[in-house]
This record gives C-alpha cells, sequence and structure tokens, in this order.
C-alpha cells in the first residue's frame, strides 16, 4: 500500500472516529439502553473512564480533521494517548467484562460505539497515519499514555478516600475496584497503568512496521 492509498484510508478513519463518538454520545445522552454498563443517565456517565476516553478521542480526532484540512501537522503524541485510552476499554470489556456479563451487553446501545468500534477504528487510525516530519514515534512518548489512566485513578480513589464507598446505586466504588480493600483497588489501577503503556507500546510497534519503509 503506497503511502498516498494510506492516507486517504486515515482521513476516512478519523472521520469515521467523530461520527461514531457522536452517536454513541447522543445515544448515551438521550436513549438509555438496559445493558449493566451505563446504569447513569445522560451526563452523568461521565464518570465513567470508557464515556471519557471515547469523547477525548473524539475531541482529539476533530482536532487531527482540521489539521489534516489545513495540510498541518498531526499531533501524534495526543493521537497515541487517545488510542491507547480507548484501546484500554476495548481490552477490558473484550478480554473480563465481555466473558463476565456476556458480550451482547457490552456491546448494546451507545456501547456498541464507546466499547467496539470506535476504540478499534482510532488504534488502527493512529497505525496508518504519518506524520510528515517524524516517520519514528518516540518511544518516551508511550509513557505519556498512562497520564489519563493515572488522573482518572487518583481521582476515582480521592474521590472514595473524602466521600466514602457509599451505597449502591449511588456507591462512588461504582467499579468495584475496593471491593476487597483499598489496596486492591490500587493495585487494580496499578495493571491498568500497565495495560496502558503495553498497548501504546503495541501501538507504536505496528505503526513503526508499516511505515518502516519511509525511515
Amino acid at each position: 500500500m503506497n503511502d498516498q492509498k494510506r492516507e486517504k484510508i486515515a482521513l476516512l478513519l478519523n472521520v469515521l472516529i467523530v461520527v461514531f463518538a457522536v452517536a454513541g454520545t447522543i445515544l448515551m445522552l438521550f436513549f438509555r439502553s438496559n445493558d449493566p454498563t451505563l446504569q447513569s443517565k445522560g451526563v452523568a456517565n461521565l464518570k465513567y473512564f470508557t464515556v471519557l476516553s471515547n469523547e477525548a478521542c473524539g475531541i482529539v480526532a476533530v482536532v487531527c480533521l482540521v489539521l489534516r484540512l489545513r495540510g498541518k501537522r498531526q499531533p501524534m503524541l495526543a493521537k497515541l494517548t487517545a488510542a491507547a485510552a480507548v484501546g484500554l476499554t476495548f481490552f477490558t470489556i473484550a478480554a473480563f467484562l465481555g466473558p463476565m456479563y456476556g458480550m451482547l451487553k457490552m456491546y448494546r446501545g451507545a456501547n456498541f460505539f464507546f466499547h467496539l468500534v470506535l476504540p478499534l477504528t482510532a488504534m488502527a487510525e493512529f497505525v496508518l497515519t504519518n506524520d510528515a516530519e517524524a516517520h519514528v514515534i518516540p518511544f518516551g512518548w508511550t509513557f505519556f499514555s498512562m497520564i489519563p489512566v493515572l488522573a482518572y485513578g487518583a481521582a476515582y480513589l480521592t474521590n472514595i478516600l473524602v466521600n466514602g464507598v457509599g451505597v449502591w446505586p449511588d456507591s462512588n466504588d461504582f467499579y468495584g475496584f475496593v471491593n476487597w480493600g483499598l489496596p486492591v483497588g490500587i493495585g487494580i489501577f496499578a495493571v491498568l497503568l500497565l495495560v496502558t503503556w503495553g498497548i501504546a507500546c503495541a501501538l507504536r510497534a505496528a505503526h513503526k512496521k508499516v511505515h518502516q519503509s519511509r525511515i
């Protein structure tokens, strides 16, 4: 596949990310589904990392689309961070929550976009996108991919420490991370950090392989 064709596909995927983010947001805000993953109503769903990561990815895609149309460089660090964040959502659902609760429930309504098609599209778009002046993604950038998870984990656990766990369905531990105690909750977030970093490393390696003929 030549560079021109690759970039056309990347542009199409960039547009699709924006479309999927908008579609998922509309479904989330106005059509509450019966699946167990979006129990809150409307904007209250913004407490979930799944939703936040997808919304952030959509915003990055809009910025990238504008820059593409103006012939400007792509913000590859932001793209890597966003793709790794939604990649964490995809792999968590596919490997753990899906088998536990049922795949169909995990991909219903807004979650069809947030759990499946947007993450896959974002990861593919990152791999195909080539920055005209930086063919190699620096390895150090993979560590920046952990910042969103680190920030979310810090806010999540701080809220529990300050306000307590609470009682379901108004629990502050809506992911159940501290069901076995705070140390286990911290450990879970540490694992999620490592998984996110691993996803970023895999995306970097895939990007390098796709574009290695130009390095």
